[in-house]
């Protein structure tokens, strides 16, 4: 394969911000998969290059917004000789229901892949009822 199809292989799907950013880079929404379980609904989201110091999660009025930042530079004794990736900003925002409970959202990143798990409500959760016999 050659390095101009790797390149294109490996595009990123670029998205419009609903806010202005003070970057002059791209901005791309990344990859992002969705699991839901019976006490949370977990969010992964595939950022490279992003790490704990270059990721900022809010929520305000339901909405839950990822931002993140791709510091891709290299050390200064090093001579960059592919770039996988191109440096950007990763920004992504998910409406939550009411059965998410804000005090259970708890988040991780490990080489890149950010995980969100949004704890749900004692309500929203499936709880087995019992069937009585007389």
């Amino acid at each position: 394969m050659s390095v101009r199809k790797e390149e294109k292989a490996v595009e990123k799907k670029g998205a419009a911000p609903a806010v202005e950013l003070t970057r002059d880079q791209p901005v791309f929404a990344p990859a992002t998969d969705i699991y839901e379980r019976d006490d949370a609904v977990v969010v992964v989201c595939d950022m490279p290059g992003v790490d704990d110091k270059h990721v900022d999660i809010t929520l305000e009025d339901g909405v839950l917004t990822i931002l993140g930042y791709a510091d891709t530079s290299a050390p200064s004794d090093h001579e960059l000789v592919y770039r996988g990736y191109e440096p950007g900003t990763f920004r992504r925002a998910f409406t939550l229901g009411a059965e998410v409970d804000p005090d259970k959202i708890r988040a991780k990143i490990v080489n890149g892949v950010l995980r969100v798990e949004l704890g749900k409500t004692e309500r929203a959760q499936p709880r087995k009822i019992p069937v009585q016999t007389e």
